[in-house]
């Protein structure tokens, strides 16, 4: 054994990898079939490990059914007035949903649906607890007034139902949301409206009681008397004024014929009566007798005794017929005219008619003057009457106005529903799923194949290490 033999026999002996990088680094193969088996062993076992899993959920799994719904807020508001008149006015109003940009009306009812309350009393109807009901997925679609919903069930008809119960409930208790938002406005404003109805009823007393103590119904017929009173003073002024005229007509026209209207008409009256026109023809032909007895014969003569009592005897009677007719005395009966013929009967005659004329204005003058001042006197008394009517109806007309307003807008905030809660619509209604959403077969393989794909890649590449190392070696060895 030569000194180099015994050297290399005593250097340590370097490990089996190195040799094998040493027998490639020199050329020599050495075969990996080795290692194929525990490849293949680690390649079953992992898909054991991926596929066993799956295929187990896809066994085990129960099968759920999604039911999508819709729902769409109108973003719209509502306006309504309401002018009744003599009595008031209600107006209310709606804001649009969307007009607040610190309120999202979907987002408030987003909270609504998934309330508690709402699912247990969606679960009741289908006679399930809250927890088996389940809580559905609501989804808010930006820049859109839109809400989907997404609910689960064991079955088709199942997830269906599960949502038409869920909506159904959820607009339940919208209406009995809405109803108590109404009833609470209407029980607060019941208060105001019994006080705005013992102010009317106040002051309808009030009325009536100044009504019975002095006659007055109404400040108009105040109004109205004033008026009448007002006429009845130009009405009076205008007869002062005719009966001034008259007066002093009666008065010239008596100047004129130089007796008074009272002796004219006696005038006329005794010259229209038969027996006396006889009479006084009786004492013509008298006078014309005794006129010429005297022509004839002495004052003393007999006949001339004869005819002068004969004439007297005339004028007695006639006197007597005069004052049974006029009713005046011998004394006034002296002062009428005996002529009334001609153009003097006609003035006498009209100076008879302007002195009844005058007559007739002075009675109504003294009649409407004695009225006049009576309502004066009523109006004068009544004044502060007037005035205290007309500011108690004023009162009640506002109060009676207030009540009716009041009691108008109590009835039209019922019509006015959307106020607080918005008005929504179905817009797709439940749906029926056709294929059950979990588990997801395809999902699950697909997984499956991509975990194995991944694996296999694992293992070639562990696999093909060896060349490659070598090879990176040899490169390096080379380049040296």
């Amino acid at each position: 054994m030569t000194f180099q033999d015994a050297a290399a026999y005593a250097a340590p002996k370097p490990p089996k990898r190195c040799l094998s990088i040493r027998r490639i680094l020199l050329g020599g193969r050495v075969s990996d079939l080795g290692r194929f088996p525990r490849y293949l062993a680690f390649a079953i076992l992992g898909g054991a490990a991926i596929w066993a899993p799956i295929t187990g959920y896809l066994r085990t799994a129960p099968l759920t059914f999604k039911s999508h719904a819709s729902l769409i807020l109108p973003g719209s508001g509502a306006s309504a007035s309401l002018n009744l008149s003599g009595i008031g006015q209600a107006s209310s109003y709606a804001n649009s949903a969307f007009s607040s940009n610190s309120v999202s009306p979907t987002e408030t009812y987003k909270r609504l649906i998934g309330a508690d309350r709402i699912l247990a009393a969606a679960a009741e109807t289908l006679g399930m607890s809250a927890k088996e009901f389940g809580k559905p997925r609501i989804n808010l679609v930006d820049q859109t007034s839109l809400i989907h919903l997404e609910i689960t069930g064991g079955s088709e008809k199942d997830a269906q139902a599960r949502g038409d119960a869920l909506l159904t409930a959820f607009f339940k208790e919208l209406d009995a949301l809405r109803a108590d938002e109404q009833n609470t406005r209407e029980d607060s404003g019941l208060a105001a409206i019994e006080d705005y109805r013992n102010s009317v009823a106040a002051t309808r007393a009030d009325i009536a009681r100044l009504q019975d103590e002095t006659g007055l119904t109404s400040s108009e017929q105040y109004d109205a008397m004033v008026e009448t009173t007002r006429l009845l003073e130009s009405r009076v002024q205008d007869l002062a004024a005719t009966l001034s005229e008259k007066t002093q007509s009666v008065a010239a026209l008596e100047a004129t014929l130089g007796l008074p209207a009272r002796s004219a008409a006696a005038t006329l009256k005794v010259y229209a009566d038969a027996q006396f026109l006889s009479l006084t023809e009786e004492v013509g032909l008298q006078a014309a007798k005794l006129s010429e007895a005297r022509s004839l014969f002495g004052e003393g003569h007999p006949k001339v005794q004869t005819a002068r009592a004969g004439h007297r005897a005339a004028q007695s009677a006639a006197l007597q017929q005069a004052i049974a007719v006029t009713g005046l005395d011998e004394a006034e009966l002296k002062g009428l005219d005996l002529a009334p013929a001609g153009a003097r009967a006609e003035l006498l005659a009209q100076l008879v008619r302007m002195d009844a004329e005058r007559a007739g204005v002075l009675e109504q003058h003294a009649t409407l003057s004695a009225r006049l001042e009576e309502d004066l006197a009523k109006q004068q008394r009544l004044a502060a009457t007037a005035a205290r009517l007309q500011d108690l109806q004023r009162d009640f007309s506002v109060a009676e106005a207030v009540f009716a307003t009041a009691i108008a807008r109590t009835q039209s905030t019922k019509s006015d529903v959307y106020a607080s809660y918005p008005l929504v619509q179905v817009l797709e209604n439940p749906s029926l799923p056709d294929r059950p959403s979990s588990p997801n077969r395809k999902l699950a393989i697909a997984a499956g194949g991509a975990a194995t794909f991944m694996m296999l890649l694992g293992l070639t590449l562990g696999w093909m290490r060896s060349a490659l190392i070598g090879r990176l070696i040899g490169l390096r060895k080379s380049g040296t």
